[in-house]
């Protein structure tokens, strides 16, 4: 009785497809030799896409509130009508930053919850144990919030894309600008023993190789990092390089105090959040017995970074976000952290616009490839439908001791590859010239 319930179910649905009322159009079936059932996660009135985040475990401090972010631009989409007539429903699945219960929860995504599309899975040692499957099931897997170059494999995952600057680049960034700035200066490296560490010293060697004199790498399971920085310390190394997620930026800076050692600090756009740290700094240390000011320990810090400052109300886009956050998630700190899920949120919104009204993974997947997506960010997108790179490079800013940041060096773009750092200074569109909700 089931198989005969569903044959009239698809039966009707293809038929209100093929008569113009059903809007969801249809998505290949059998690697796309045929036709098949109409798109998952797709009716006439919405569209379910799914995610995968860190609500608990060592990456949580921080990066727990990406959805939160993100659901309050879903909602103020919904509220304005959807997008193309159909309203955004966003399921968030707790993995821990553990990859065994990222591909629990994003199988039972794909297979009992039925969505469109996955949208900001987060990190790149749970994201890359669901990259095949993923593939496999033909499902769009949009703007990854990790990273990795793997998302940028258009032959081998053509259903994927990144979303923030990619490693390499990142380090490239980071690279020139430490030759420049601090030339002569030993180096010293932390950073994360997957794709993460691997990619940005890709980035970094291209200029610092000479000046780096230790590398050490650690393990998000294990938050005890004194080994590293006291072997960091005996270097000698003056400026140390922290590509690390938010909860060991913050226990970077609590153990080079610990141990007197003071060097600069450059930390990545993924831990470089100054609201944030000033509360994990604060909260880690009291965990410890003791208590420090946040801010005056992130004085001084270097970062980088691809979107506006949360604190930078000048910025329209900031200012467009800040809106919405009040009205939303008033009770929520804005913090780049939140405006990241945000901005995310926004991006796949105008992905799902231009996709139009009859929609098709397929469809999502050439909105994704156009080249056309712009906004948010200080740089542009790569996406094309041979590059599936996200942002393309960053600014360099300084954390000041009363939380608020400054500009050391204007956006610089560059590829993954070993071509040229260079300033970007086109203008960015604004929220009203995007116009991605009626007004």
């Amino acid at each position: 009785m089931r198989n005969k319930r569903s044959a009239v179910a698809v039966a009707l649905a293809s038929a209100l497809a093929l008569s113009g009322c059903g809007g969801a159009g249809e998505t290949p079936a059998n690697s796309g030799t045929e036709k098949g059932e109409a798109a998952p996660g797709v009716t006439d009135t919405e569209v379910v896409i799914g995610t995968h985040q860190p609500l608990t475990g060592p990456a949580a401090p921080g990066y727990s509130k990406i959805s939160v972010g993100a659901k309050a631009v879903y909602d103020h989409l919904n509220d304005s009508g959807g997008v193309n007539g159909r309203k955004i429903t966003y399921k968030v699945e707790d993995d821990g930053y553990n990859p065994t219960r990222t591909v629990e929860v994003v199988k039972k995504l794909v297979l009992q919850d039925k969505v469109f599309a996955i949208v900001g899975g987060l990190g790149t040692p749970t994201h890359s144990k669901v990259l095949d499957y993923l593939t496999a099931e033909g499902v769009p897997d949009l703007l990854v919030s990790s990273g990795a170059l793997l998302w940028n494999s258009p032959d081998k995952h053509p259903n994927t894309f990144g979303y923030q600057v990619d490693y390499t680049r990142e380090g490239k960034v980071q690279g020139q600008y430490i030759k420049e700035k601090f030339a002569g200066k030993k180096v010293g490296l932390l950073v994360q023993g997957d794709d993460v560490g691997t990619d940005t010293q890709k980035g970094l060697d291209q200029f610092i190789t000479p000046q780096i004199v230790a590398r050490k790498t650690y393990d998000p399971a294990n938050t005890d990092v004194t080994p590293q920085i006291s072997a960091l310390k005996a270097s000698g190394a003056d400026v140390l390089v922290c590509e690390c997620i938010p909860a060991f930026t913050a226990l970077t800076i609590l153990t080079s105090l610990k141990l007197g050692y003071k060097p600069q600090l450059v930390v990545s756009s993924i831990g470089a959040d100054p609201a944030t740290l000033t509360g994990l700094v604060e909260q880690f240390a009291k965990q410890g017995g003791s208590e420090v000011s946040g801010a005056a320990l992130l004085a001084g810090v270097i970062g980088t970074r691809y979107l506006p400052s949360s604190r930078a109300t000048d910025d329209p886009w900031t200012a467009f976000f800040q809106g919405i956050h009040d009205k939303y998630i008033p009770k929520e700190p804005f913090t780049d952290t939140l405006l990241y899920g945000m901005v995310q949120a926004y991006t796949f919104g105008q992905v799902l616009k231009a996709a139009g009204r009859d929609l098709t993974r397929q469809k999502l997947i050439d909105a994704m490839s156009s080249g056309e997506l712009k906004g948010p960010g200080l740089t542009p997108f790569a996406f094309s439908k041979d590059n599936h790179a996200g942002y393309t490079g960053a600014l360099v800013f300084q954390i000041a001791a009363d939380g608020n940041v400054k500009t050391l060096q204007e956006p610089r773009v560059t590829d993954r590859d070993s071509g040229a750092v260079t300033p970007y200074e086109e203008k960015r569109s604004t929220p009203e010239e995007i116009g991605l909700v009626s007004r």
